[in-house]
């Protein structure tokens, strides 16, 4: 059916790549673009006897030129970004300058700024409208599936919904002191950033994770669960209509907040630059070179995830609760693709999402968060390419 540029090359990326090739005839052919072309050729060199054609291209992702040209010389159908938030620009950039479509897990962080949002894509909207070309944002698992599970309750399940707790858990076990299930710098900048939760059409900020309940989670137990600010809640804020409040919650165990809090009290979670040596150095990012890459986690990684959406709301004119989640297994994950089951999370909605693009499913011109396309077709897909959920009524709620 047609090509698809992936740009990044790390645990994310290896499953997108994995599971395009499970769907040669969507994906005929793909490019897999990454600063370390190395770790490009690495993803290609686990995929053997596969239908799907794959490429491999050096790129600097943060310089437009570099990106329209490797656009132009490879004429994808979409560009999947699976790179860092702090180029979502400069590739959106790239696929306006080409009539390409545009997909990412999440949303711009300027670099010198812990604040992510959507405002600045937002703002490409009336440009991609113009340009006939599609950009969907945040097609993750969260952002991204829990975004669609909450219109997929919306449309089958509910007539108003009031309440939205999303809670991601993860229950595994790497097994190392410290490290982090995805980039170490997004990673931190978002577990030390303010807490935040939308109630009665405002904002309401809480001192980063000073708010802490348990829930008892579906083949995981009980767990500790910290109030979080996540990017999905602005959009579902927006489109999902009559919500009285949405908050988003997520698991962390005592040993990694303990060795957060060290690491904060040093200094070494800061995005300021210090000198050192006669250079500029930024401490997260020095920390991030020093951690254990999350690409190398697969292997040693034990135990679940469980990430799902607790929703309160009326339906024919009634009270009604609805639990829906996923659970997955770290250990099934890297058997199947090579990565841990955090990966496998959000490069499985990836590469749904880009098939529904480039299917014509998802495709109108414009840029649109995920819980504004019918949901329907992306919850089947969930279920065919390994990311099954389940259904409760009448959960347990997080007062």
């Amino acid at each position: 059916m047609g090509k698809a540029l992936i740009i990044g090359a790390g645990g994310v990326s290896n499953v997108v790549v994995h599971k395009c090739c499970q769907n040669p005839d969507v994906f005929e052919e793909i490019c897999i673009a990454s600063r370390t072309v190395e770790k490009c050729q690495a993803i290609k060199n686990k995929l053997f006897g596969v239908q799907t054609k794959i490429r491999i291209a050096q790129l600097d992702a943060d310089n437009t030129d570099q990106v329209i040209a490797l656009i132009e010389d490879f004429e994808p159908d979409i560009v999947i970004n699976v790179a860092l938030p702090y180029q979502d620009l400069t590739i959106m950039d790239a696929c306006l300058a080409t009539g390409v479509n545009y997909l990412d897990t999440a949303n711009y962080e300027p670099p010198d700024t812990a604040k992510f949002e959507y405002k600045w894509q937002w703002a490409y909207r009336e440009k991609f409208e113009g340009a006939g070309i599609t950009a969907l944002l945040g097609s993750g698992f969260d952002p991204g599936v829990t975004s669609v599970f909450c219109a997929y309750a919306q449309k089958h399940y509910f007539d108003e919904i009031h309440y939205i707790d999303i809670v991601d858990a993860n229950a595994g076990d790497h097994g190392y002191p410290f490290a982090t299930n995805f980039n170490p710098e997004i990673n931190i900048r978002e577990v030390s950033a303010k807490g935040r939760y939308w109630e009665e059409g405002e904002w309401i900020e809480t001192d980063p994770l000073s708010l802490k309940k348990v829930y008892d989670l579906p083949q995981i137990g009980p767990k500790n669960v910290y109030l979080m600010y996540h990017e999905e809640l602005e959009s579902l804020a927006i489109n999902i209509k009559g919500i009285k409040r949405i908050r988003f919650w997520m698991t962390f165990s005592d040993n990694y907040l303990n060795h957060l809090r060290v690491l904060e009290n040093v200094g070494m979670t800061s995005i300021e630059p210090i000198e050192y040596e006669g250079q500029k150095i930024i401490p997260l990012q020095f920390l991030k070179a020093i951690l254990p890459d999350p690409a190398s986690l697969g292997s040693r990684t034990k135990g679940k995830t469980n990430i799902g959406c607790i929703i309160q709301g009326i339906k024919d004119g009634k009270p009604r609760t609805y639990y829906i989640y996923n659970v997955c297994d770290h250990e099934e994950c890297f058997a199947e693709v090579g990565s841990q089951a955090v990966s496998y999370t959000t490069g499985v909605p990836a590469m749904i999402g880009a098939m529904l693009i480039m299917k014509g499913i998802w495709q109108k011109p414009g840029v649109f968060n995920v819980e504004e396309f019918d949901p329907d077709p992306f919850m089947e897909a969930l279920k065919e390419y390994g990311l099954p959920w389940h259904e409760e009524f009448s959960p347990t709620l997080i007062d």
